[in-house]
């Protein structure tokens, strides 16, 4: 693949040229699959998200306004695919209950030594409507209005649920903080 820069390949893919659309797919794949990743229960629902995502950023690329990054522009695109995808009654109904939690916090030394890919995947072990509250809050940092928005819930929701959220992931670390200690 010859090396494009983005302006290039935004004109391209506004021309409907396929040497540049297969340009967009091939640098922006990787970043637009971390993405989808977040939302996404697997790694197969994931990969039907990007797809998605894919095709609409294709499509829209026309009407792209050059207003803000382009990458911005199409994580959006990407998060709203995965939001459609996910059931939003999820969101309303909150099935989950959490234990009472001792009042301990996570030692910083506990980041530290986690690698990225362990914590996504804790971060993964909470239920999906959680999670995904708290990716859109916590990583892609939405306001609760802007999450309820998206999710047609109540802001109260948003915020209990990313309350929720952290607790449940607080817990999650104080476990991998242990079983690291046993070892």
């Amino acid at each position: 693949m010859k090396n494009y820069t983005e302006q290039q390949i935004i004109i391209g893919c506004q021309q409907q040229n396929p040497r540049f659309q297969k340009a967009l797919v091939e640098l922006y794949s990787g970043t637009l699959m971390a993405i989808s990743l977040r939302y996404a229960r697997d790694e197969s629902a994931a990969k039907d998200i990007l797809q998605d995502a894919l095709i609409k950023i294709l499509r829209a690329i026309p009407e792209y306004q050059e207003q803000g990054s382009f990458k911005a522009w199409m994580k959006r695109i990407v998060i709203n695919t995965a939001l459609k995808q996910l059931d939003k009654s999820s969101f309303k109904n909150e099935l989950y209950t959490i234990e009472d939690l001792p009042d301990q916090s996570v030692q910083p030394e506990v980041y530290n030594s986690m690698a990225a890919a362990e914590l996504m995947e804790l971060i993964k072990s909470i239920p999906e409507h959680y999670r995904t509250i708290f990716n859109l809050h916590a990583i892609e940092g939405y306001s609760h209005r802007e999450i309820s928005q998206l999710l047609h819930i109540e802001e109260s929701t948003s915020r209990s649920q990313l309350t929720r959220a952290r607790h449940m992931l607080r817990k999650l670390l104080l476990n991998h903080e242990t079983i690291k200690m046993r070892i």
